[in-house]
Order: structure tokens, then C-alpha cells, then sequence
């Protein structure tokens, strides 16, 4: 179905993440979220303890990543969150396929649930060819405009 990218996907609860993955990952984050981005703010937060991280790897070195989460810690529905592609990789279609894996992880793991996301505005159009529609208006969020959008379930 799909060709080999040459990415290694994993999907690994906080819990079942070794130190060494945690930091390499955290760090990705800091770097995409906080220097990339100019943007000031706590990335860590309580959610990732109770979070899946699904992230893909070339050479050892984490090129996307995403966080999901169940129902009820961040929105009454699942969402995921802190999705980032390294800039070498964008357009490169690695958002796409990181999406595809957390969608399917996400109902693996919670079954057909609505998801819910807060993305920066500008990435709205990548969201909605995933299914999601804008559902709020625009919003600053670390002052970054972003929309809530929701996947409904019943696109499964």
C-alpha cells in the first residue's frame, strides 16, 4: 500500500518510553515549538504522562511526532496534539503520513471517537484533507492564531 519512506514508526505510552526516547523527544519539541517558533511556553505539561507518543525516526533521529490523548484531558473527546515534522522533512508528505498513523492508532486505542484539535490557522487546509472542519473561530493561542477543529467519527 504504502512504499517504504525509510521512516520507523513507534507508538508508545509515556510509560513504555525509555529516558532516552523522552528526551529525544521533548527536545524535538523545544526545538520545533519553542526556538523554531519564537514561541515562549510550558510545552511540558501533566497530559503527556497520560499520552500515547506516536513518532517516526530516520537514521535514529525523530522527524514527526504527535501526542494522543483520551477523552477528557484536554477536550471531552480524544485529541491529539503538539504535531511538528522537522523542516527538513516538510513537504516531503511525512505530516500525512504521521496523521494517517495517529487517526489509526486513535481508534486502535479508543475505538470510533470524535477528535478534537487546536491547530495554528495556517495549517487549517492540511487538517481538513484529514477530515477535520474548523468549528471555532480564530483564536491566539501563545500568540499563534489557531482554530479548534473536530474529526466526527461517523467519517470512519
Amino acid at each position: 500500500m504504502t512504499k517504504n519512506t525509510g521512516i520507523n514508526w513507534d507508538f508508545k505510552h509515556f510509560s513504555e518510553l525509555s529516558a532516552k526516547e523522552w528526551y529525544a523527544l521533548a527536545k524535538k519539541r523545544m526545538e520545533v515549538f519553542i526556538m523554531e517558533q519564537d514561541c515562549h511556553y510550558l510545552d511540558l505539561d501533566d497530559k503527556d504522562l497520560d499520552a500515547y507518543h506516536i513518532y517516526g525516526t530516520r537514521n535514529n533521529q525523530v522527524i514527526a511526532y504527535a501526542r494522543l490523548l483520551a477523552k477528557g484531558v484536554s477536550y471531552p473527546q480524544v485529541s491529539i496534539g503538539r504535531v511538528l515534522v522537522v523542516e527538513e522533512e516538510r513537504g516531503k508528505n511525512v505530516g500525512h503520513l504521521l496523521m494517517d498513523k495517529v487517526m489509526q492508532f486513535s481508534v486502535e486505542k479508543y475505538g470510533k471517537n470524535d477528535i478534537k484539535i487546536s491547530a495554528q490557522e495556517h495549517l487549517k487546509k492540511f487538517y481538513e484533507i484529514h477530515g477535520f472542519k474548523v468549528v471555532t473561530e480564530m483564536y491566539y493561542e501563545d500568540d499563534i492564531p489557531h482554530v479548534g477543529m473536530l474529526f466526527e467519527a461517523v467519517n470512519l
